[in-house]
């Protein structure tokens, strides 16, 4: 998958949703919903059991949804998620292997980061987005506004505690987009399979979104 097709996807989509549930099973369920939603992609955290195969069977059966790995350690796991068909690699934290080697594959990958030290590292060492996590313990919208102003050319995308109340604010506090977990994909939602209080989370997030970027 060509890096521009992501970061125009992530762009354009304003929120990456990390799926992180208990099963295989889960994870198909949660991402088959979200497709349904207009959701245009998904980070698949490595957690899940066998999540390296579920990337494969999800790029099989939902071709038009870019599937990404999320918390990527290390350079073997991220190898072999891109071997079944990730879109792009994300980690919760900077690791130079991971994105050296995504940089050799020409892949997307977002490393997360804390501190403006670790930006400008991310930055350097070639990422294409990097990930501000967990950015409501961090300091919520105000420190991704600090972080902006002396990157303002280092796309950032703020993770970790966003809520449909600060969603919005991280928007217009400058960030391309939002990581978003259990807020729009909840574990009890996921375990009775109620599809219809996915897809409003879905839709909810999407108008607040559009909202703070000035579309509606």
């Amino acid at each position: 998958m060509r890096k521009e097709t992501v970061a125009a996807a992530i762009t354009s989509s304003g929120m990456v949703p990390a799926i992180r549930v208990p099963s295989a099973e889960d994870a198909v369920f949660a991402a088959t919903i979200l497709a349904r939603g207009g959701i245009t992609l998904v980070e698949l955290t490595m957690t899940v059991p066998d999540g390296v195969s579920v990337i494969a069977g999800l790029r099989r059966s939902h071709p038009d949804l870019l599937v990404g790995a999320g918390t990527v350690l290390d350079v073997e796991t991220a190898e072999a998620c891109l071997d079944a068909g990730a879109a792009f690699l994300t980690s919760p934290g900077f690791e130079p292997d991971v994105v050296s080697f995504a940089n050799s594959r020409n892949v997307m990958v977002i490393p997360g980061v804390m501190s403006p030290t670790e930006v400008m590292m991310a930055s350097k060492a070639g990422a294409g987005f990097v990930k501000v996590f967990p950015c409501a313990q961090l300091g919520g919208p105000g420190y991704i506004q600090a972080l902006r102003r002396p990157f303002p050319h280092i796309p950032m995308i703020a993770s970790g505690g966003v809520t449909q109340q600060t969603a919005g604010e991280f928007i217009r506090a400058g960030a391309v987009a939002v990581g978003i977990r259990e807020e729009l994909i909840p574990s009890e939602a996921v375990a009775r399979r109620d599809e219809h209080w996915i897809l409003e989370l879905a839709h909810r997030f999407r108008l607040i979104i559009d909202r703070a970027r000035g579309r509606q």
